[in-house]
């Protein structure tokens, strides 16, 4: 049995996943949104010029103050894009995919049995805890 094709097999169901073809479809969108372009070089650029102030002997306080506002300002402006909120709630639909297949191959290789394996139900936290013994310091 080739483990590597297997892979790649399921790489291919993947890819025809209900979940992955509505974030293909988001990502796609968001490439071709003229504002979301605009809003991330803008981001870019006020990334640059904090780390130049940052970078100088004596930063200037005031100016770094005024591009981290400037930041949050078009970080909040390109998160708030309906665009994006599509693109962010397909990539989190991904993801918790993809967490749950890692888990079941973890309780694969540490034995568990392939067909009834089941990981444990993750709370909004990520972590399948009661947090009577928990040290993640999560605070929930």
């Amino acid at each position: 049995m080739d483990v590597i094709k297997l892979t790649r097999e399921l790489g291919a169901a993947i890819q025809q996943d209900e979940r992955y073809l509505a974030f293909a479809k988001a990502r796609e969108e968001n490439e071709k949104d003229q504002e979301l372009l605009d809003l991330m070089g803008q981001i870019q650029l006020v990334q640059m010029n904090y780390q130049r102030e940052a970078a100088q002997e004596n930063p200037d306080s005031e100016k770094m103050a005024g591009y981290e506002r400037e930041f949050n300002a078009v970080y909040d402006k390109f998160m708030g894009n309906e665009r994006m909120k599509a693109y962010e709630a397909a990539r989190k639909e991904i993801d918790d995919m993809m967490n749950y297949i890692m888990q079941i191959l973890g309780l694969c290789v540490n034995g568990a049995d392939p067909a009834t394996c089941e990981p444990e139900k993750q709370d909004e936290h990520g972590c399948g805890c009661d947090c009577s013994s928990c040290s993640s310091d999560c605070h929930h």
